[in-house]
């Protein structure tokens, strides 16, 4: 097979696979503040003076927003600095939440920051994860995400882990203290952690089951 025709098929299913794949591009507000504030919850929680903010993706982990509503979901992301109702994580950081991927109810995938960029979204992993938010999980409790969404998780997974070969694990956001035990935990503030329910089991029993020939690594079990 001569090299023009190799490429030609390679084109070809590169624009086959992203026809597959819409994201629409949503951007929170990133600016200087965010930058310098995400520097400085590096140097705190990580022990990391670092130039830049660009991370290399080890771990893809999915949430749910906890809100029905997509515009207050987007709302309560894009802000530089964190929401005054966070009194929970506050005193932690006043670096705003965010999140690379919000996933609506009808399944549009919307693109909120750079993908190499760290989000704050989960502790003691956002220096190696892409964060996926879903417009749901009413009272933050219920496992009411959509056939839509789900559709769209197993999309953009399968989309992440092409683009970055380097992704290992696949967790939900409940599941991340069962990373302490793995190389990418860096959180120094032992006393910092939350509880979470989000996406729940069986959500991501789905998502794996539509991604096997991934590979993907699950949390570690809990002990």
């Amino acid at each position: 097979m001569n090299k023009t025709l190799l490429l030609s098929m390679t084109l070809l299913l590169t624009l086959s696979y992203a026809s597959e794949l819409k994201i629409v591009d949503k951007p929170i507000v990133f600016k200087k503040e965010r930058i310098d504030l995400t520097k400085a919850y590096i140097k705190k929680h990580y022990g990391k003076s670092v130039s830049n903010i660009k991370i290399v993706p080890k771990v893809i982990v999915l949430h749910w927003t906890a809100e029905m509503s997509f515009n207050k979901s987007f709302n309560r992301l894009k802000p530089q600095r964190l929401l005054s109702d966070r009194k929970d994580i506050a005193k932690a950081s006043a670096l705003n939440v965010s999140a690379h991927f919000l996933v609506a109810r009808d399944g549009t995938i919307y693109r909120l920051m750079p993908e190499t960029y760290m989000a704050r979204h989960v502790i003691g992993l956002n220096y190696s994860s892409i964060g996926v938010e879903n417009v749901g999980g009413k009272s933050n409790k219920v496992d009411d995400l959509t056939k839509a969404q789900r559709v769209a998780n197993v999309k953009l997974v399968k989309y992440l882990k092409k683009k970055y070969p380097s992704i290992e694990y696949l967790i939900g956001h409940h599941e991340y203290k069962q990373m302490e035990s793995t190389s990418l935990w860096l959180e120094k503030d032992k006393g910092y952690r939350t509880v979470k329910a989000d996406p729940g089991d069986d959500f991501m029993s789905y998502i794996f089951s539509k991604v096997k020939s991934l590979k993907l690594k699950h949390a570690p079990k809990a002990k």
